[in-house]
């Protein structure tokens, strides 16, 4: 028997600042509306905290801090894309505003949108209001709402679930997005630009109370005056695709078709989310768990009842036990779908049989199903820019304007070019080539799946580097890769600035942590298809001492790695035998004696990013070159 939930107001319930914050904003206007009408470089604190629930964090500059003086304040914009799709307009719009406004780049994040970086308060009216005007918008890119809601890029038109998988992502982010008008009011005066007609199923979806999910007198239906009590994730996607990291998600879907490929339903995971806190063993990363099975028919309804279980049910006074993930944990899979089920008003149907999830990156060019083709682009951490001989941002804009081509992003920040004709393939790639854009053939497969996120200087939690040395940190690995005998091994690495898991490190076969300038926590043993969660092996790892401590794991990987029909992966290798082997292999590893003694030099920054971008165009590493670059100097003097 299904009972009805008994909610018990917020107002009622100890809570956090931030809660009062969202009371007092009148449905997140105030002090917003107020405050960017002011001549000032920066908002209150108040002001900062709704401010996000329009797609907009408030940074400054850590580089430029000088003290005495007041902080190089700056805002990152983050746009929301359901599915990660980009019209070209809007490509275009925010390739200008980069430009115009922000810091030269663009910055595609790890969960399909794409992020601003450098806006001052003055222009963030005017570059809010040019994304809206070009189909596209900031709204719950940020806040306590649904965020951007993730499917899988592949822009396939013959596998009806990609298709399926497409749609309902944007419909589920249509039933998600606040209703407030507050977001049209700040930023374009009150005009709203309506880019497509309202989904009349959305808005009856959005009618019916259920058993308590809907505020019939409020301006935000589903969220009400609080909102939620912090960020809520969302996925779909189709049955063995983890293109999107599931698992991490508060919420994913997976469309299920029958023999005929038409829809009947989706299986239903909850409680993901990668987020914890340095020294706080409450807070932890977790996995999604199967919940069920809902029909097509049901499927808006289950969405409100698992929102308005965790709106009414989560924790609002402690912000680090907040997300939807710690209530799961908390009350245990089966409490949690008996309460789901009360707001629902009937019983969850019993989840479906699943083949195994595999991560798919679809770099290279594909059939897209219906004549056209597609094309995955690999970007480096997601960082759309140019630098030297590397002119990705240049061979973008160049492609858009003379093809208009719509983009998929994906979550590893890489993109997708679609509806590309076979005639303009060629003209394509010899844009790309000509701009120094190696295919996805010449990457190092250990750079091709390795993400991180953008920390310093601009992220104000962050407390080490991640994007700006990950790829000295990757060219490092790859020396001892090939130092052990393993030259032709990779694995998925991730790196973060700080414990909240952007870029999802606990997923990663191995993963960095800040902690500290130039320190990090060494998570090892998640799979490569992230479906299992790395462990913490190393705490306080100072980067200068990477190799001391991945020369011994890799020895011992190498020696005692099961060989299949595929061989096994460092991270299941890691898993397999356990940190205690691990460590204690670590322990009695004495380093190997080499005749060849490697030494360090260093090098002027700008001529380190001349050679990056040269060895990238060459497809040779940086160390080959520098080399040769030096014996040939060596030859002239004598």
């Amino acid at each position: 028997m299904v009972k009805t939930p008994v909610s018990l107001p917020a107002t009622d319930r100890k809570s956090s600042k931030v809660e009062g914050l969202k009371e007092r904003s009148h449905a997140l206007r105030e002090p917003v509306a107020t405050e960017i009408s002011q001549d000032t470089t920066h908002f209150s604190e108040d002001g900062i905290q709704i401010l996000k629930f329009h797609g907009s964090y408030q940074q400054d500059n850590r580089d430029n801090r000088v003290k005495g003086q007041e902080k190089d304040y700056q805002f990152m914009l983050r746009t929301r894309n359901p599915g990660g799709f980009i019209p070209p307009q809007l490509y275009l719009a925010l390739d200008d505003l980069s430009s115009q406004y922000g810091n030269q780049t663009l910055r595609i994040t790890t969960r399909q949108g794409i992020q601003l970086h450098g806006i001052l308060k003055k222009n963030l009216k005017t570059a809010i209001a040019t994304i809206v005007r070009n189909m596209g918008s900031t709204l719950g890119a940020c806040g306590d709402v649904s965020r951007n809601v993730m499917s899988p890029p592949a822009p396939y038109k013959d596998r009806p679930e990609y298709v399926y998988a497409r749609e309902y992502a944007d419909q589920i982010a249509d039933l998600l997005t606040p209703r407030t008008g507050a977001y049209y009011e700040i930023w374009l005066d009150g005009e709203k630009a309506i880019t497509a007609e309202p989904n009349p199923a959305i808005a009856e979806a959005l009618e019916r109370n259920g058993n308590g999910t809907v505020f019939h007198d409020n301006e935000e239906p589903l969220y009400g005056t609080y909102y939620m009590p912090r960020k809520f994730k969302c996925s779909v996607t189709v049955p063995g695709d983890n293109s999107i990291d599931l698992y991490s998600q508060d919420v994913s879907l997976v469309v299920m078709t029958n023999s005929q490929g038409e829809l009947e339903g989706f299986n239903v995971f909850a409680g993901g989310g990668m987020g914890r806190t340095h020294n706080k063993e409450e807070t932890f990363p977790r996995l999604a768990d199967p919940i069920g099975y809902v029909d097509k028919a049901d499927v808006y309804d289950l969405m409100k009842a698992i929102v308005a279980t965790q709106r009414d049910y989560g924790d609002r006074f402690n912000r680090r036990h907040a997300r939807m993930k710690y209530l799961i944990e908390d009350w245990g899979v089966d409490k949690f779908r008996q309460e789901v089920e009360g707001y629902f008003g009937k019983s969850i149907q019993p989840f479906k049989p699943l083949p195994e999830f595999k991560y798919l990156d679809f770099l290279g060019w594909h059939e897209q199903g219906d004549g056209n083709l597609f094309l995955g682009i690999s970007i480096d951490n997601g960082r759309i820019k140019d630098e030297g001989t590397f002119q990705l941002k240049s061979a973008l804009r160049e492609i858009e304007e003379r093809f208009a081509l719509p983009i998929r992003l994906t979550a590893n920040h890489n993109l997708v070019l679609y509806e590309i004709k076979p005639s303009q393939q060629v003209e394509i790639q010899e844009i790309l080539q000509r701009c120094g854009i190696q295919p996805e053939t010449e990457i190092d497969p250990l750079v091709r799946y390795s993400m991180a996120c953008p920390a310093l200087p601009t992220c104000g939690l962050a407390t080490a580097e991640s994007e700006r040395v990950l790829p000295s940190v990757m060219e490092r690995i790859r020396t001892l890769l090939d130092k052990v005998g393993l030259d032709q091994e990779h694995f998925v690495v991730r790196m973060t600035g700080c414990p909240n898991g952007c870029a999802r490190p606990y997923l990663a076969e191995l993963g960095f942590v800040g902690q500290s300038p130039d320190t990090y926590q060494l998570w090892l043993g998640a799979d490569p298809n992230q479906t299992r969660l790395a462990e913490l092996y190393l705490d306080k790892l100072n980067i200068q001492n990477l190799e001391a401590a991945l020369e011994p794991l890799l020895i011992y990987f190498k020696q005692e790695r099961q060989q299949r029909a595929e061989p096994e992966s460092f991270g299941d290798f890691c898993h397999r035998v356990g940190f205690d082997a691990l460590r204690q292999f670590a322990a009695s590893y004495e380093p190997r004696t080499s005749n060849k003694l490697r030494h360090r030099i260093g090098i002027k920054d700008e001529v380190y990013v001349k050679l990056k971008a040269i060895a990238a165009q060459q497809g040779k590493p940086m160390t080959e070159l520098a080399n040769t670059a030096i014996e040939a100097y060596l030859q002239t003097l004598s």
